[in-house]
């Protein structure tokens, strides 16, 4: 039986603004497996990223369950929430948060001097092809390239899963394809369960498992049995 790091049962979303209710999530049940490559795709306001912040600990539940392996997320206290970001939990996002005044070496030193079993910032570096910008500063890098700065330093405290919100939403295919590639190399080389949002259909295609979301919940769930690298995704 594969390994679950996620489950949710029901899992349901309410944002109230005045009298107006809009419901992010309906009673969503999920499955994600470690070591797996998943994508979530839908469009805009599908719910993707509310479940992610969900299972990331970034956000609450309205009604339902979430499970990380045998620990109830949805009944944690926020300290504990907090322990298992730190400790758990790598987040990548579209825009790359990188501290302008510290160099790439320091900006990824930031996460490993309060994690348990770090990486050195120049390992993580190396494995997302940063070797020769340790010290650089993100405005004298690329986009793809602080993305991938924002990757290292996710990936450095050695998180068992990588969740990533449109990690290429900013990017042209080249350096989209660079940073897809550096994920898929963490995936594969470190086994860690990497969860993707993304509205680039093409992509699906570098997954093991595909979500589609539709109307805040799971419209289907799609299993790739013959993958493509990620220079050969159609943008």
């Amino acid at each position: 039986m594969a390994d679950m790091v996620f489950h949710t049962k029901g899992i349901t979303k309410v944002y109230t603004t005045g009298e107006v209710e809009v419901h992010a999530l309906r009673g969503v049940d999920a499955e994600l497996f470690a070591g797996e490559f998943t994508v979530l795709l839908g469009a805009s306001g599908s719910g993707k990223s509310t479940l992610l912040n969900i299972l990331g600990g970034l956000d609450s539940a309205t009604a339902g369950q979430a499970w990380f392996r045998d620990d109830e997320l949805t009944a944690m206290r926020e300290r504990d929430l907090t322990r298992f970001r730190r400790e758990h939990v790598g987040f990548v996002f579209q825009f790359y948060n990188l501290v302008p005044s510290l160099t790439a070496r320091e900006n990824v030193a930031l996460v490993t001097e309060i994690s348990q079993n770090p990486m050195r910032p120049e390992e993580a570096l190396e494995r997302v092809g940063l070797n020769h910008r340790l010290d650089h500063f993100p405005a004298e890098m690329s986009g793809g390239e602080q993305q991938r700065v924002a990757i290292a330093r996710a990936i450095a405290k050695r998180p068992e899963v990588l969740l990533c919100d449109e990690p290429t939403g900013a990017l042209d295919s080249n350096t989209g394809v660079q940073v897809l590639d550096a994920l898929e190399k963490i995936n594969e080389d470190l086994g860690t369960s990497t969860i993707v949002i993304t509205h680039n259909a093409g992509i699906r295609a570098m997954a093991h498992r595909v979500i589609h979301f539709a109307d805040g919940n799971i419209a289907e769930v799609v299993t790739n049995d013959s993958r493509i690298a990620p220079s050969e995704i159609e943008w």
